[in-house]
């Protein structure tokens, strides 16, 4: 080889070095500018306000520090306009779709089953399990029934464990009813394969239904469950299923509100000591000079309506959880106009994908028990006054009528269906 070809070789080989040089400088410039971005567009996403969450796990178990109300209004296109507050997470999307669910939400009742046994028809309207009672009720009452079932988005099963539970059956024989009836229809029926059953639901209030379905892994598993104890620590699935509020209809005095300077206690509860959050209440508070604290219930010898009247004069109403995750105090809180403080590790509360709890309660964890006091001491009174102001606002979404009106209980279970409806069918 020459000296000018080898002179030629290292020239070219030089050249393809400084290229390559030149590639991978590139190729690291672009990296540490997109690493730039990133951190820039990360750092504006931390500093930004975040949009309000709709699932189970938005609700924080820390007490609300902001409860301001602002209020929007919506055009629905009738010609009016509609004042609708912030108490819920997406007003508008709220307004818009609760519109939509009058106009068009369908639901398909089986028709099988003997009313005068466990089928169709409610046990009765009154007590702590009255929810279930007014749903089978409303039902039939409303626009959203429909005798077509092509025309249905969703399918009810009218079976009352409720029912059973009155009529004395046993745990085990309420499982085997249950099973038997649910695999009646889909025998008979086509639709509850087409989607193995996830256009379905069940209704039930008292905890023997939720034991009694429990024993049917397919139901729980496919079906939208809708029950007053939704504990997502035992198998409650927020985006499937629905909590059911625990309403004791009727209510023995009129809706307390708009009456603060009244509402001179501090806390109150009285109650069975049949869960451990209340015993430690108990133990901890029980005589405790600023919380009305009773480890039972109070007798009706001490006066007529003495535990109802307390409600009106309290401004947090104490609500842990008993036998199961759900109170009924909750909905007497709310009626009567006394700031719930929800104290519970696992509850997924009735409405929580549509309402903002914390514009209207105080939601605590179990172990926040301690600092009770403390923690609504710390509460201010404009936050109160706020908290209780807006209280009297959602007073109407956790009442039942018969026949069912706009917003009501009834209702607002309808629209956690309706944002269930979207389902594969095969």
């Amino acid at each position: 080889m020459t000296a000018g070809k080898l002179y030629q070789q290292l020239q070219q080989q030089q050249q393809v070095q400084l290229s390559m040089c030149s590639l991978k400088g590139s190729l690291l410039t672009l990296a540490i500018l997109t690493l730039i971005s990133f951190t820039y567009l990360s750092f504006n996403s931390l500093h930004s306000s975040p949009s309000p969450s709709i699932s189970a796990s938005s609700v924080s178990l820390l007490p609300a520090t902001e409860t301001t109300t602002k209020t929007v209004v919506v055009d629905v296109g009738d010609g009016e306009n509609d004042e609708i507050s912030d108490l819920y997470h997406s007003p508008r999307v709220f307004k818009l779709n609760y519109e939509e669910m009058e106009q068009n939400f369908k639901i398909y009742i089986y028709p099988d089953g003997d009313p005068n046994t466990f089928y169709q028809t409610p046990r009765k309207l009154t007590g702590k399990y009255a929810s279930e009672g007014y749903f089978f009720q409303n039902i039939r009452e409303s626009r959203f029934r429909t005798l077509d079932p092509d025309q249905a988005h969703l399918f009810f099963i009218p079976i009352s464990c409720h029912k059973m539970r009155g009529k004395g059956t046993s745990y085990e024989n309420m499982t085997v009813i249950v099973e038997n009836y649910v695999e009646s229809l889909i025998a008979k029926y086509p639709y509850w394969n087409r989607t193995l059953g996830a256009d379905h639901f069940f209704v039930t209030c008292h905890d023997v239904g939720v034991r009694a379905t429990e024993g049917v892994p397919f139901l729980i598993k496919n079906a939208i469950r809708v029950v007053c104890s939704p504990s997502y620590d035992v198998g409650f699935i927020p985006h499937k299923d629905v909590a059911l509020p625990q309403v004791l209809q009727p209510f023995a005095l009129p809706a307390g509100g708009n009456d603060v300077e009244n509402r001179t206690t501090l806390g109150f509860w009285a109650g069975h000591r049949n869960s451990r959050i209340r015993v430690i209440l108990a133990r901890v508070w029980e005589n405790d000079t600023e919380l009305d604290i009773s480890s039972n219930r109070i007798n009706r010898a001490t006066g007529h309506l003495v535990y109802q009247k307390r409600f009106y004069g309290t401004k947090f109403c104490i609500c842990p959880g008993g036998s199961q995750v759900n109170s009924a105090r909750i909905a007497d809180s709310i009626h009567y106009g006394c700031v719930p403080v929800i104290l519970s590790n696992y509850y997924d509360l009735p409405f929580n994908d549509i309402l903002d709890w914390h514009k209207f309660s105080v939601i605590l964890k179990e172990q926040d028990v301690y600092q009770l006091k403390q923690i609504l001491k710390d509460i201010p009174d404009n936050q109160f006054v706020s908290l209780h102001k807006n209280l009297i606002k959602v007073q109407k979404h956790f009442q039942w009528n018969s026949p069912p009106i706009k917003n009501d209980a009834f209702h607002m279970v309808m629209y956690d269906l309706w944002l269930r409806r979207h389902v594969i069918k095969y």
